[in-house]
């Protein structure tokens, strides 16, 4: 355990970061893969919306610094490309 107030104040810091980190990858997973759910159902409309959402808590994500920069936009590019290839989009 930390003995130096600042280590302490630095384990205190840790962990609200870490609770949030959390929280932010696991609404990003979710978003994921609820497009990825989207895509499979076959409708280009309800999988362009979902894309739409899921793009906007990646970016955030990525602002946050919860996520790389070249992560996010890889899966938005695949998500954008498996969407682009559905029958009647």
């Amino acid at each position: 355990m930390a003995q130096h107030k600042s280590a302490k104040k630095r384990a205190r810091q840790d962990l609200r970061r870490r609770a949030r980190n959390r929280s932010i990858r696991s609404g990003l997973r979710n978003a994921v893969k609820n497009t990825r759910g989207a895509i499979q159902s076959g409708e280009p409309e309800v999988a362009r919306s979902a894309l739409s959402s899921a793009e906007r808590v990646i970016r955030k994500a990525t602002s946050k610094g919860v996520l790389p920069r070249a992560r996010a936009s890889r899966i938005i590019s695949r998500l954008a490309r498996a969407i682009h290839q559905l029958p009647g989009s």
